[in-house]
């Protein structure tokens, strides 16, 4: 297998704006569960912000409380407190109208606290306390007050009244984390299942859109490559509304959040902090430039590595009866190193612009607000915030990159999603053909062709081909391998369709009926027939609601596969694996001309339906054959010419051109390139040289039935 190390496979490539917007249309399809999910998103995470506020309200309200002024009451009550056969009580639960005695002032100092029986002007300072005397050193001077430094008993005594509203505090604070829990819960269980319903979706469009591609399509496009897309590449997509959607989508919220709490806190440092936004953005552009040139090329060798090991598994008794083993093992371990050097090199990028940059970016904010809060202090007390206020802040700054961190780690899974949706909008976009509705009434079964020409690419594999075939005829098609055989009925069944002339059925031509109409009344016997999984009654019918059992089992027994497929231990509905490898290849023919019957075709070809049959099975199928042929339009592609020695119709094709055509009798009088193929094979003709004639170009494309070279 030869591929380019450096460049994708030669596929196009969908613009990511139409990518992002396409995809977008597909979450629309579970708009209800996304808008649920992001709901509760939003509530999550303002529960989960409300605890640096709850801590401010602690600090500044509780623990720093105790600093605000007290005024000596007369009254006893939960919030005064005994101090020196007085009551005091702080000036902020004071009712309207009720009478403050002398304020006083319970300070820090150190690790002790004091009690200062006067009113302090300046609070705020560097303070000490010796011999009975607080201290209070500012840019203006120092104040001195005498005080009295509290006992543990006293201090906890004038905190009794803070302890009620620091347990209401923490009772809150788990209130908003089990909303958090429940939040998060219901955001993770929504996001997924809508992914899940829009992967579901895509899923689905794919495979129908596989069902409308042309044959010629698959021809050009390795099946490994198409099933890649189908499950790797969606499986990506699905990657990308479970873990990065919903990564990003908490980010951006999340970091809304938190600017909102910052600017709530404080204007001025939250503006300070905002730097890191357009650094984001400007980061999450850069690493997306340079990652989708190695995620395309990676997407595009796991597709290629599924195609070779596909082809492998298809071919693997012709590598190991050949002995190419190593050889084989050689090009998929050369495109498997292609692939990991590419994944090194996103490995290197993701470790380059993950956790350091962060890191960096956490660094480089924290350095900025300690500035800017040194800067403010310097200036003068009325610009500090309270020590509450920058608690919460730093706590509320050190949150916003969790999801910062969040969103880097999911670079690289969002830009191969979006690599991987460009190649499964790619094959949507891939011209097909829709699939209709409903049938046709069973035609007779006329069909001519008049002056057909056809190619596969350039040169024409058929030139001017004109016959007719009526109702109930047996035609023949026979020539070398190349000739056209097979592309004649690659065009009446639609397959393709040819460059001039017209085909007709009943008179009416096939351009001007759906395809699959044309089909509906079809029937075709393989030299090598496909089975699928399921049982041999399955592969009769094919799932189709119109073919009873009843039926099934009349066309088996009129067939003759009944006394062949008598003995399989479960009949009739004896498990089939894949291709039927557990069949005979009598066995598998039989069920292919029982299927052939049971669908009552107008018009069949049969290809080769004999080769592989032995002596005494081809007897068997003979005598079905005159059964499966009355009434019907028969098209018989054959390289035994014993077989259609009854045929009505003989056609010799050489290089695309009918050169000889008449029945059996006639053919052999005229002594031409059909009578000197029957001698050969009859072994009769070993003084008569063989006719050959050497394929055109045109020969090398891929056809739907018969070889590479358009037979």
């Amino acid at each position: 297998m030869e591929y380019n190390s450096e460049q994708p496979e030669n596929i196009s490539s969908t613009p990511k704006k139409q990518t992002a917007r396409r995809l977008f249309q597909y979450a629309l399809t579970a708009k209800g569960t996304f808008i649920a999910a992001i709901i509760a998103l939003a509530i999550g995470v303002g529960a989960e912000l409300a605890s640096p506020f709850i801590a401010k309200m602690m600090i500044d309200d509780h623990m720093m409380g105790i600093e605000n002024p007290h005024y000596q009451t007369t009254e006893a009550s939960e919030d005064a407190v005994a101090y020196q056969g007085a009551y005091y009580k702080r000036g902020d639960r004071f009712a309207e109208g009720e009478t403050r005695g002398e304020e006083v002032r319970i300070l820090q100092v150190g690790r002790s606290f004091v009690f200062v029986e006067e009113p302090v002007t300046t609070p705020e300072g560097d303070r000490s306390f010796a011999d009975g005397t607080l201290s209070i050193r500012t840019n203006s001077g120092t104040d001195t007050y005498p005080a009295q430094q509290l006992s543990k008993e006293e201090l906890f005594d004038f905190y009794s009244p803070e302890i009620p509203g620091i347990i209401n505090l923490v009772l809150l604070y788990l209130l908003f984390l089990a909303i958090s829990i429940v939040m998060e819960f219901g955001k993770t269980y929504w996001l997924q299942s809508s992914a899940n319903r829009v992967i579901q979706k895509l899923r689905l469009d794919l495979y129908a859109q596989i069902q409308r591609l042309p044959v010629n399509f698959f021809d050009n496009l390795p099946a490994g490559k198409v099933v890649s897309r189908v499950t790797n590449d969606t499986e990506a997509v699905k990657d990308l509304f479970i873990a990065v959607l919903s990564n990003f989508t908490t980010g951006i919220v999340y970091i809304t959040g938190i600017y909102v709490a910052l600017f709530i806190l404080d204007p001025r440092l939250a503006a300070v902090s905002l730097f890191i936004v357009p650094l984001i953005i400007l980061w999450i552009y850069l690493y997306r430039k340079v990652a989708t040139k190695y995620n395309t090329i990676i997407r595009s060798r796991l597709s290629e590595l599924n195609a070779i090991i596909n082809e492998s598994i298809q071919g693997m008794s012709i590598i190991r009866v050949f002995r190419r083993e190593k050889q084989t093992e050689a090009e998929f371990e050369e495109l498997n190193g292609d692939y990991m050097k590419h994944q090194n090199k996103m490995l290197n990028l993701n470790s380059f612009t993950s956790h350091n940059l962060v890191n960096v970016l956490r660094n480089i904010a924290f350095t900025v607000v300690i500035w800017y809060f040194g800067s403010s202090t310097i200036d003068g007390a009325a610009s500090i915030i309270s020590l509450g206020a920058l608690y919460a802040f730093v706590d509320i700054l050190g949150r916003l990159f969790q999801p910062i961190t969040g969103m880097v780690n999911q670079l690289a899974a969002l830009d191969s999603a979006m690599v991987s949706a460009g190649r499964v909008f790619e094959l949507l976009d891939e011209k097909g053909e829709n699939v209709t509705d409903g049938g046709m009434p069973r035609y007779k079964g006329n069909v001519a062709f008049d002056n057909v020409s056809f190619a596969y690419n350039k040169d024409y594999v058929l030139k001017n081909i004109s016959f007719e075939a009526k109702q109930g005829q047996t035609v023949a098609l026979v020539g070398h391998t190349g000739s056209g055989k097979s592309s004649i009925i690659n065009l009446l069944f639609r397959f393709y369709d040819p460059q001039k002339g017209t085909i007709t059925i009943d008179g009416q031509s096939v351009r001007d009926l759906p395809k699959q109409h044309i089909r509906q009344h079809m029937g075709i016997v393989l030299q090598d027939p496909y089975l699928f999984t399921g049982t041999i009654a399955s592969n009769v019918s094919l799932g189709d609601e119109r073919i009873s059992r009843e039926r099934v089992e009349q066309a088996l027994k009129e067939v003759g596969a009944d006394k062949i497929l008598s003995d399989l231990p479960g009949g009739f509905d004896e498990p089939v694996i894949e291709k039927g490898s557990t069949l005979s290849a009598g066995q598998r023919q039989l069920i292919s001309f029982a299927r052939a019957l049971a669908f009552d075709p107008a018009i069949l070809i049969l290809d080769e339906a004999t080769a592989n049959i032995d002596t005494e099975t081809e007897a068997l199928i003979q005598s079905a054959l005159n059964v499966l042929k009355q009434g019907r339009t028969t098209f018989v592609i054959a390289h035994r010419l014993s077989t259609i020695r009854s045929a009505d119709q003989i056609m010799v094709l050489h290089r695309g051109e009918i050169v000889e055509r008449g029945n059996h009798d006639e053919l052999m009088a005229v002594g031409g390139r059909y009578f000197q193929m029957y001698q050969l094979q009859q072994g009769g003709g070993d003084s008569i040289t063989p006719v050959t004639g050497k394929p055109e170009s045109g020969f090398d494309a891929r056809p739907a039935f018969g070889g590479a070279n358009g037979d």
